[in-house]
């Protein structure tokens, strides 16, 4: 219904926008009732709907009340006063703290005669203000930047700032239990929000949320190296903990046992990144883990993980047969599960049906039938495994071999006709299969079941755009592993340096990694239970290269550091 404008008489900045030929006076009289009716200023309602320029209202403003209009692209987020004034108040009245000088506040606004914004503020600062004019337009913008510099620094919490966090009274860390809606505060939502976008961004694979005893920390895992990254107050840490809890729907009064949950986060209507959440009950609190598991690692194709071009094909021969046992091993967080399901996503097709038992699926990958093992209903990967067996399998993949029993099925379906993937936690590809043995699987399984064995490392990859030569004697390089005839070659070793493109000198990892196919005589040894140095050397003696080896020629190639090789294959 349309505004009685007939008994508006226009005055102060209204009459000055319609003098200066920035509106009419039609719209200037109904957009007048609609800014009172809704409780906002003028020059907000009009840039609001577009009825007038931003930059002309300013200088309208400043001509009226004969004071000059502020350019704020001059000032930077980093230059305000931080948490000077409360974010709800910012938003409210469309203000913004510019700068401190002494008891006196100076805040940017569009509107000169919104008098209620510097009132309110004043009463909760407790300071004198000041009203700066500035361009409506350009102050919407600077207070989306400065709010989101500020979120970068929740962080830094201190006690006095838990005022805007409490939503009941008494010390939140005491209680049994954090209520659910305590945690859903904004500031607590934000800043988990803000952590795990943070490590998304940064290419971290794990987030740690950890309470001592007088500080709190989080630190992101990138490129396979802690750092701390945000340092909150000790009192906040029930409730981030809850907050995480929540997101990945565990028990929030129970913090006496570890817990195991998973998070979903959609990044876009396409881009989705699941979490994998852990638990775990220390001396302070509750520690929390949560390994970030990115579905697109295992379409990016195995040209992409860094294998040399023969341990390519050998792992691409393996995938080809039609049973036999291909065995990844290599410390937590080594790329096993990344280097399986690169292999098989090769083979999902709609002419195989691929079934996997995993504790927990790490990445989904449609077309693949997964299976969360649960040992607390009975549904362990031995269950599993004899119920693949009875589904029809052309290719099975077992998470992990742990037990004998697991290892004895997975070897029985890899003797008749079934493809079978898993991974073992050794060393080396030898210490695997002496592994086995001691596991107590007979030698003879082993040696005719087993195809092939990847062990693996991840090391930091260089940055291409900093890394610098480094200059080492021959005789240390001789005693690192170069050969004389990779050094009578010539090569160049570089080094990280640092750059704003990189951590530390480093950006990203590159897989290093030993490839061994299980010849007639190495499945001979086996069968003659030899250790696994003389495994070891029957390897490299028929062309297989070990982890130290991969590693320096990743250092030849210029794809990472000599300290870093020395960082993940110590001999």
């Amino acid at each position: 219904m349309a505004n009685n404008t007939s008994n508006v008489t226009l005055t102060g900045l209204a009459r000055r926008f319609v003098d200066d030929g920035l509106l009419d006076e039609a719209t200037a009289k109904d957009s007048f009732i609609q800014a009172s009716q809704n409780k906002i200023p003028l020059i907000t309602y009009l840039v609001q709907n577009k009825l007038a320029d931003s930059s002309g209202l300013a200088f309208s403003a400043a001509m009226e009340f004969g004071v000059s209009v502020l350019d704020l692209s001059a000032f930077l987020p980093e230059m305000m006063p931080e948490k000077s004034v409360d974010e709800k108040l910012i938003r409210k009245h469309n203000a913004l703290p510019l700068y401190k000088r002494g008891n006196r506040l100076f805040i940017a606004v569009s509107d000169p005669t919104n008098i209620q914004a510097l009132d309110e503020i004043k009463f909760n600062t407790g300071l004198s203000t000041d009203a700066v004019l500035v361009d409506d337009a350009k102050l919407r913008e600077a207070i989306d930047k400065y709010l989101e510099s500020q979120d970068t620094t929740m962080g830094d919490l201190d006690d006095a700032d838990l005022e805007g966090v409490e939503t009941e009274g008494g010390d939140q860390e005491d209680d049994a239990v954090v209520a659910a809606s305590d945690v859903d505060d904004a500031p607590i939502v934000k800043f988990v929000n803000k952590m795990l976008l943070d490590a998304i961004r940064g290419g971290a694979s794990d987030v740690h949320f950890e309470p001592y005893e007088k500080v709190y920390r989080v630190r992101y895992r990138t490129d396979g190296i802690l750092k701390e990254m945000s340092k909150p107050s000790i009192k906040l840490a029930p409730k981030i903990a809850a907050r995480v809890k929540i997101m990945s729907q565990l028990d929030i009064s129970e913090r006496r046992v570890p817990q195991d949950g998973r998070i979903k986060m959609k990044l876009s209507k396409t881009k989705a990144i699941d979490f994998r959440v852990n638990t775990l009950p220390t001396l302070w609190g509750e520690k929390i883990v949560l390994r970030i598991l990115d579905p697109s690692q295992a379409k990016m194709g195995i040209d992409a993980l860094g294998y040399e071009e023969d341990q390519k094909e050998l792992y691409l021969d393996a995938l080809k047969q039609p049973q036999g046992m291909i065995l990844v091993t290599g410390p937590t967080g080594s790329g096993k599960t990344v280097s399986l399901y690169t292999g098989l996503n090769i083979l999902n097709t709609p002419e195989l049906n691929i079934s996997t038992a995993e504790d927990p699926a790490e990445i989904n990958l449609e077309g693949v039938n997964q299976v969360n093992v649960n040992t607390k209903v009975g549904l362990g990967f031995a269950e599993a495994l004899r119920a693949f067996l009875r589904q029809d399998p052309d290719i099975i993949m077992v998470g992990e071999i742990r037990d004998l029993e697991t290892a004895n099925i997975a070897i029985k379906a890899a003797q008749t006709g079934h493809l079978v993937l898993s991974t073992l936690h050794t060393n080396s590809a030898a210490e695997t299969l002496t592994r086995m043995m001691n596991m107590g699987v007979p030698s003879f399984n082993i040696a005719t079941s087993v195809s092939l064995i990847i062990a693996q490392r991840l090391g930091r990859r260089l940055c291409s755009a900093c890394k610098e030569p480094l200059d080492v004697p021959q005789d240390v390089l001789l005693k690192e592993g170069f050969t004389q005839e990779q050094i009578d070659t010539g090569f160049t070793l570089y080094r990280p340096k640092g750059c704003d493109k990189c951590n530390g000198g480093y950006k990203g990892r590159v897989g290093i990694y030993e490839v061994v196919k299980i010849t007639s005589e190495l499945a001979n040894m086996i069968m003659e239970e030899a250790s696994s140095i003389k495994i070891a050397k029957q390897a490299e003696a028929e062309g297989f290269r070990n982890l130290r080896t991969s590693a320096l020629r990743k250092v030849i190639e210029g794809v990472t550091s000599l300290e870093e090789a020395n960082r993940v294959t110590k001999d």
